[in-house]
C-alpha cells in the first residue's frame, strides 16, 4: 500500500434520509477513473459520525466492492472511545479496508500522554495500518508534534493527515519522522506547500468535485514543473476556499448536485446550504473549469 498524492475524502451520497449507494458507487468510479490514488470513507466528509453502525458498514462495504484494489481504501475509524475504535478497526479490516483512518478523540480532549495510549492501543489491536488524523478545530485537541513523532515509532501507524492548519507542526513532524512514516496534508489550501517541505500528499475535499485537476498538479509536482503545479493550484483556490465557507461537508454536496454526481442532501443536525454558499460554489466550479456553461 503506498498513501501518497490524492487521497479523495468522498462524501456519503444521500436521497430521502438514506444512503444512495448508486450514487456512491458512480462516485468511487469517478474517482478511479480520474486518476486519484486513494479514497477516505466515512469520514468527516463522508459525514461519518452520523451513519449507523449498519449504514457505516454498508458503505465501506460499497467503497471496497467498487474500487476492487485499483486504489487503497483508509475507513475512517475513529471515534472518542478507545474499545470502540480499535472494534470498528476490526470491522474495517473484515470489510477489506487497507487502512484506518483515525481521529484524535474528540469532546473528552485527552493529554497527549492519553492520545499515544489510544492510538497505540488501536495499532497494536486493530488489525490495520493506522494513519493518525489531527484535526482541532474539530475535536477540541491537538495532537502535538512531538506526540505524533513518537506514534511515529509505533509499529502499525503509518502517516498522519495534518489538518491542524500549522505549516511548523508539519515541518517539524517532516523532518524528525522515520523514514517511511508518510504526511499528508489535511488541507486542500496547504497541500502545495506542504509536498514543498516534504509532505507525500492530500487527503482531499476538492478532489471529489476536481478529481483530475488535483491529480495533474500532484504529476506536476513529481516531475519537478512548479510552475504548472503553482499554476493549477491558483486556479483551484477558490475552490478550496469556497468548500468551506459552510461547514464541510454542506459545500462540496452543494458542488456534487451542480455536477450531477449525487443530491445535495446532508445528514441532520447539518443544515442545507444558503444562497450564497451555493453561488460561491458555482462561481469557483466555473473558475476552476470544472463547470461549464
Amino acid at each position: 500500500m503506498r498513501l501518497e498524492g490524492v487521497i479523495t475524502a468522498l462524501i456519503t451520497p444521500f436521497r430521502g434520509g438514506e444512503v444512495d449507494h448508486d450514487a456512491l458507487a458512480d462516485l468511487v468510479k469517478f474517482q478511479v477513473e480520474q486518476g486519484v490514488h486513494g479514497l477516505v470513507a466515512c469520514g468527516t466528509t463522508g459525514e461519518g459520525a452520523t451513519l449507523t453502525e449498519q449504514e457505516w458498514a454498508e458503505v465501506l462495504r460499497t467503497v471496497v466492492r467498487v474500487a476492487g484494489g485499483k486504489v487503497p481504501v483508509l475507513a475512517g475509524t475513529g471515534t472518542n472511545s478507545t474499545p470502540t475504535t480499535v472494534r470498528r478497526t476490526r470491522a474495517a479490516k473484515d470489510l477489506g479496508a487497507d487502512a484506518a483512518l483515525v481521529v484524535t478523540p474528540y469532546y473528552n480532549r485527552p493529554q497527549q500522554e492519553g492520545l499515544f495510549a489510544h492510538f497505540k492501543r488501536v495499532a497494536e489491536e486493530g488489525g490495520l495500518p493506522v494513519v493518525l488524523y489531527n484535526v482541532p478545530s474539530r475535536t477540541g485537541v491537538n495532537l502535538a508534534p512531538e506526540t505524533t513523532l513518537r506514534l511515529a515509532q509505533v509499529a502499525g501507524i503509518v502517516g498522519v493527515k495534518e489538518a491542524s492548519g500549522s505549516v511548523a507542526a508539519c515541518r517539524e513532524v517532516i523532518s524528525g519522522a522515520k523514514e517511511g512514516f508518510v504526511l499528508l496534508s489535511g488541507d486542500d489550501g496547504l497541500w502545495l506547500p506542504l509536498l514543498a517541505i516534504g509532505a507525500r500528499g492530500v487527503v482531499s475535499v476538492a478532489s471529489n468535485l476536481a478529481p483530475r485537476e488535483m491529480v495533474l498538479l500532484f504529476e506536476a509536482f513529481l516531475r519537478g514543473d512548479m510552475a504548472q503545479a503553482a499554476a493549477i493550484d491558483r486556479k483551484l483556490g477558490p475552490l478550496y476556499q469556497a468548500l468551506f465557507v459552510e461547514t464541510n461537508p454542506v459545500p462540496v454536496k452543494v458542488g456534487a448536485a451542480l455536477l450531477g454526481l449525487c443530491t445535495d442532501e446532508v445528514r441532520p443536525p447539518l443544515a442545507q446550504a444558503t444562497q450564497r454558499t451555493r453561488e460561491a460554489v458555482e462561481q469557483a466550479l466555473r473558475l476552476a473549469g470544472v463547470l461549464r456553461l
